[in-house]
C-alpha cells in the first residue's frame, strides 16, 4: 500500500510546489501592477472628459503611492530576510496579472468604458492583496497588503459610486 501513496505524495508535493511564488516574484508582479496602473491612469488624463478628470488625476497618484509603498517594502530589512520564501498563489493571480497589461482605448473613451475597466482592475487588486495579506508571515508584508486591500477596497467603493452616476445620469 505505500508503493501507491508514494507517488500521490510526491505529486501532491510538486503540485503545492508549483502553486506556489517566491515573495520576491509576489512583489515584482505587484509593483507591475501597480506601475501600469498609474500609466494607464495618467495616459488618460488629457483623454477623459472634464468631470473625470480629477479622479482619474486621484487615482494615478494613488498607484504611484502603492508603487512607492512596494519600493520600501521590498528594501526593508525584515522582508529581505523572506524574500526567497514561497506562498501559496491567490485565486486571483491570474486575473491580477492580466490587468498589467493595458487596454487599447480611442483617443477619447467614454466615462463608463474607464469606469468599468477602473473597477475590474481595483477589485482584481483588492482580491490579490487580500489573499496574500492571509498567505505572507506577520510582518510589514502582511501589514502592507492589509492596507492596500483596504485602499484598493476605497478606490472601488469610489468608482462604483461614480459608475452609478455616470450610467444613472444617462452618460456613456
Amino acid at each position: 500500500m505505500s508503493d501507491d501513496t508514494t507517488p500521490r505524495e510526491g505529486h501532491s508535493g510538486y503540485e503545492r510546489l508549483r502553486g506556489t511564488k517566491s515573495i520576491a516574484e509576489i512583489l515584482e508582479t505587484a509593483m507591475s501592477f501597480e506601475r501600469s496602473a498609474q500609466t494607464f491612469y495618467e495616459d488618460l488624463v488629457d483623454r477623459v472628459s472634464k468631470p473625470m478628470r480629477a479622479l482619474v488625476k486621484e487615482l494615478a497618484e494613488e498607484e504611484a503611492g502603492h508603487y512607492a509603498a512596494f519600493m520600501a517594502l521590498k528594501a526593508d530589512p525584515a522582508v529581505q530576510q523572506q524574500i526567497g520564501e514561497q506562498v501559496q498563489i491567490p485565486p486571483s493571480d491570474h486575473r491580477f496579472s492580466d490587468y498589467i497589461h493595458l487596454p487599447a482605448l480611442p483617443d477619447k473613451p467614454d466615462d463608463q468604458s474607464i469606469l468599468q475597466y477602473a473597477l475590474g482592475r481595483e477589485h482584481a487588486a483588492m482580491e490579490q492583496y487580500q489573499s496574500l495579506a492571509s498567505e505572507v508571515p506577520p510582518g510589514p508584508l502582511q501589514d502592507t497588503f492589509r492596507f492596500l486591500a483596504q485602499e484598493e477596497l476605497e478606490h472601488k467603493k469610489e468608482l462604483e459610486k461614480r459608475y452609478y452616476e455616470v450610467v444613472h445620469s444617462g452618460g456613456v
